[in-house]
């Protein structure tokens, strides 16, 4: 733990913060989801994003929820936007789409590779994330200029990794397409962070490195993310957790805790911005925000 109280810390400047909500896939979850959106919108974040279905009724239920974000709330929306192996103008008209509904934030993605003939025979498709950018960025000059662009950036190598060279000269073209930041996926180490940072900035990658910061109780959940990430979990987050299964009520508070400290271990280093991977759990990002010193708006009067 750092030196720092808590109360010194709350009396110093607090972050800015964005939220990361998935799409509901019934009608519970919706009422879930607006219930989260609606608690965590006192709180005055710099944006929210929503992610991505890849196609159908989930894709369907993206638009929508960005759509209503932004037509009635005072949230500012980012769209989730994955692109290798679709069509580009399909891709592109998505983009249109949000324009139309008031959408001027896009979090540009690859997504996962098909595993068919689309990704075998790509004309027409795209194939990476940074033709996604460009497109974007050419695409009407109203348009191109509206978007604020963010990307995805890996603190520690994601599975496809092919080393921290090619890793970083990806990053890099993101950022040379027109990417306007970068969030990190969720780690725990405070360094790993730093490290990261300094190698990024050496290879000529400017744009801000928004760390990630993630919000799951469940740990079992947690392993399974890391796995398809390649994010490490540390001995002691494994500890903190051990025999907690059947305590949803303190694996919430040690979840809250665990990243309102590296939160804090960040700001030591000069971080003052953090996106917060909600899972649509209110009750998480508000006690988080709370240790970080964030209050809510006050409510305006009737």
């Amino acid at each position: 733990m750092s030196d720092l109280s808590v109360a010194t810390r709350q009396t110093e400047d607090t972050p800015s913060v964005s939220f990361e909500f998935f799409p509901p896939k019934n009608e519970k979850m919706n009422d879930k989801l607006w219930e989260c959106v609606k608690r965590l919108e006192p709180m005055s974040p710099h944006f929210v994003s929503v992610t991505y279905g890849a196609g159908g009724s989930t894709r369907t239920r993206t638009h929508e929820t960005v759509s209503r974000i932004a037509s009635d709330t005072s949230l500012t929306p980012a769209a989730h936007l994955t692109c290798v192996g679709a069509p580009s103008d399909e891709v592109i008209q998505t983009a249109e789409d949000y324009y139309e509904a008031g959408v001027r934030h896009i979090v540009a993605l690859r997504g996962d590779a098909p595993q068919d003939k689309d990704f075998e025979e790509p004309e027409g498709r795209y194939t990476c994330v940074t033709d996604l950018i460009s497109d974007l960025r050419a695409h009407r000059p109203e348009l191109g200029k509206a978007f604020e662009i963010s990307v995805a950036c890996y603190p520690e190598p994601h599975p496809d990794s092919r080393g921290w060279e090619a890793d970083l000269a990806h990053l890099k073209a993101k950022q040379d397409a027109g990417a306007d930041r970068a969030i990190t996926q969720f780690f725990f180490e405070p360094d790993v962070y730093f490290e990261f940072v300094d190698k990024a900035r050496a290879a000529g990658i400017t744009i801000p490195l928004v760390p990630g910061i993630m919000l799951q109780p469940n740990f079992n959940g947690l392993k399974k993310f890391a796995k398809m990430c390649g994010a490490d979990l540390p001995d002691w987050l494994h500890k903190l957790y051990d025999g907690l299964d059947d305590d949803p009520d303190t694996r919430d508070l040690v979840t809250a805790n665990v990243a309102a400290e590296l939160c804090h271990k960040l700001s030591d280093g000069g971080v003052n911005q953090f996106h917060f991977y909600t899972l649509n759990k209110a009750n998480l990002a508000l006690s988080t925000c709370h240790l970080l010193g964030m209050k809510p708006a006050p409510a305006e009067a009737a």
